[in-house]
């Protein structure tokens, strides 16, 4: 008597061929993850009923967990406490990703669990302290990505992860991040515009790609408009930092008429600086900042500067580390967004 082996079980990838979808998708909709087209879910779930489809039920549950399944991981170079708490939670950036990261998760019934980590020891234990606290999925805003291995170390340890910037050390980590240097060239031909002459720039950290790229596209941008040179200060993100930086540029250039300030904090310091100067703003000198942040608004006179999406890229990073839970064996993805222009009164 001849006996047949037992043909295999359909898989993920038998649905989605059945389907015509991707692998995620049937994924997403085994492991109910809500926020899926409903015309997409019927198809899937007649072609899960078409293949006899079963759910790996133990797979599934460490995807479809709920105690503490997604961390929201701040990373900082090591610091105190107390300057780390502070400079994270005084940013009003910080808190808009925040929001957009809440506004997609809260309809998956899902709340993030918030964790610091703030030096290498921190680092290391990371890993182990998520699987313990049962974490399915992380989203990470690493304050100096240029220096950071967590979006590596993560992904070595098979976490899925969504990271707020692109990563500054190669590593196969999905994120969002806001196309930088096209948001410079849009503050340097505002300020041309203006008329301008003697232009300068405060610029964000040097170890940061969001400094090194905001430089390198007003740097570039103005070169088009005839500037060979320019007066450069480096801050911090901060607003102390932008008042000692204000200073240095005045004293280097104090016939400048013109300044791009790398981020709103920063811009709210040289606008105090150049208040106490006696520079009148926007007659004497423009000024213009990037992020679009409530600060922006409370600037005297009210800030033009950059809009980034920081709520929609908050919110992209959520949807995709879902995606990354639901299919860990997808590719990572990137998704970048277009800044704009928004005109008030310094510039």
């Amino acid at each position: 008597m001849t006996t047949h082996p037992p043909s295999a079980p359909p898989t993920l990838e038998d649905v989605a061929r059945v389907a015509g979808v991707s692998r995620a998708t049937v994924s997403r909709v085994v492991n109910s993850v809500r926020n899926v087209d409903p015309k997409l879910r019927e198809t899937v779930e007649r072609a899960i009923a078409t293949t006899g489809y079963v759910p790996n039920r133990a797979a599934r549950s460490l995807v479809t967990r709920r105690t503490g399944g997604i961390a929201l991981v701040v990373s900082e170079p090591e610091r105190h406490v107390e300057a780390f708490t502070g400079g994270v939670f005084g940013d009003p950036f910080f808190g808009r990703v925040v929001e957009g990261v809440v506004a997609h998760l809260r309809p998956q019934g899902l709340h993030p669990l918030l964790m610091l980590v703030d030096s290498d020891e921190e680092r290391e234990k990371l890993v182990p302290k998520l699987r313990q606290e049962q974490v399915s999925g992380v989203l990470l805003i690493s304050l100096h990505p240029a220096e950071d291995p967590l979006p590596r170390m993560l992904t070595d340890a098979g976490v899925p992860t969504a990271l707020f910037a692109r990563p500054g050390r190669p590593a196969p980590v999905s994120y969002v991040d806001v196309a930088h240097q096209d948001g410079a060239r849009l503050a340097a031909d505002r300020l041309v515009a203006r008329g301008c002459h003697r232009v300068a720039t405060i610029a964000g950290p040097a170890g940061t790609p969001a400094g090194q790229d905001r430089l390198a596209g007003f740097r570039d941008a103005m070169a088009r408009h005839g500037h060979a040179y320019l007066t450069v200060a480096e801050g911090d993100f901060t607003e102390h930092g932008g008042e000692r930086a204000m200073e240095r540029l005045l004293a280097e250039e104090p016939g400048l008429d013109g300044v791009f300030v790398a981020n709103d904090l920063m811009a709210y310091g040289a606008l105090t600086v150049l208040r106490e100067a006696g520079r009148r703003v926007p007659d004497d000198v423009a000024v213009i900042g990037f992020d679009d942040s409530r600060v922006a608004l409370s600037c005297r006179p009210r800030l033009t500067t950059i809009r980034q999406p920081v709520e929609e890229m908050g919110a992209a990073m959520a949807r995709m580390v879902l995606d990354r839970m639901a299919d860990p064996a997808g590719r990572a993805e990137s998704v970048i967004f277009d800044p704009e222009l928004v005109v008030r009164d310094s510039g």
